[in-house]
């Protein structure tokens, strides 16, 4: 089968081999995320044990179903550590998902990464309810998208930031009720004592900043360090308001508790999209052999939402 490596080559390498509990996916096309930007820069290894070839997520039909009661020729959303960036990919059975009503098969490649990182943090670590406010970091990215449009359709009010107008007025379109130019704007200042969770990419430089923007009881989610992974943390500063700070990744975690992680958001997420209140938001489509080329367009900032990788 064809595959892309770390440098990003297209390179025939062997199908996979499939172990129990797994089923055989041909691809149709898969995600890119920041998460492969940082694997091919040598940054982000696949976990012990999992693929080598990059991808987080992907969709497609089953070609084997292994020793699953899954049938082949069902079409399914796959949540991966590695493998999805390739014609054929081995999924654990508890990380597949069905193709929500109203998506195709490769809209749903943008959708099953960022839906249970989003799902993942802001539901079930955050339990963010209706009437909660909510500060979005990169808000037109992959991510940001997916996360306005979720909380919105939870009733909550949506705070971003952003580094252009542009991509302020992108996430209006989102939902977004107030719009942060950080490159003009203190986020601390225009929001002090506002939110009541912050789900952050930014990581390190952003820390002292987030904790005076947090509410009484809030809930902090760092999800990425683009920034940095070190910071100032002031805990004379949280203890009086009783703030809590979580740095959360999703692809490290083990089989079991990404299973659990998938159908909660299937529970709870899919009615929204098959609802019609979050749409995927793909922004480009590269064929899978331009990898590179879609790296390099992520990489530049220029994109909103989502990028996919489309397997002919």
């Amino acid at each position: 089968m064809k595959a892309i490596n770390e440098e990003l080559t297209f390179y025939d390498t062997a199908s996979p081999t499939l172990r129990d509990g797994e089923v055989l996916v041909k691809v149709a096309a898969a995600g890119v995320n920041r998460g492969d930007l940082m694997q091919a820069a040598g940054k982000y290894p696949p976990p012990k044990g999992e693929s080598e070839i990059m991808g987080l997520e992907c969709a497609g039909v089953i070609a084997d179903p292994g020793a699953t009661d899954r049938e082949q020729g069902q079409e399914v959303g796959c949540l991966l550590a590695g493998g999805g960036y390739a014609e054929y990919v081995a999924v654990p059975e508890g990380q597949l998902t069905p193709i929500p009503e109203g998506l195709t098969v490769e809209e749903t490649a943008g959708v099953v990464e960022v839906a249970c990182t989003v799902w993942s943090n802001l539901g079930m670590v955050a339990g963010i309810q209706e009437g909660d406010r909510v500060l979005i970091h990169g808000g037109s990215g992959g991510i940001g998208s997916f996360a306005i449009q979720m909380c919105k359709a939870m009733g909550c009010e949506v705070a971003v930031t952003a580094g252009s107008q542009e991509k302020l007025e992108y996430c209006r379109e989102l939902g977004a009720d107030v719009l942060i130019n950080y490159k003009e704007q203190d986020f601390a200042e225009e929001l002090p004592e506002w939110s009541d969770t912050i789900l952050d990419v930014v990581g390190g430089p952003y820390l002292e900043q987030n904790i005076k923007a947090l509410n009484t009881d809030g809930h902090l989610i760092v999800i990425a360090v683009q920034g940095g992974p070190k910071g100032t943390l002031s805990l004379g500063r949280m203890m009086p308001r009783r703030l809590s700070v979580h740095a959360t990744t999703l692809r490290a975690r083990p089989r079991p508790m990404k299973a659990a992680i998938v159908a909660s958001t299937v529970e709870h997420v899919w009615p929204l999209i098959e609802a019609g209140k979050i749409t995927p938001n793909i922004s480009a489509r590269f064929p899978l052999a331009d990898a590179k080329k879609a790296h390099e367009h992520l990489d530049s900032g220029a994109n909103t939402g989502k990028i996919l990788l489309v397997v002919s």
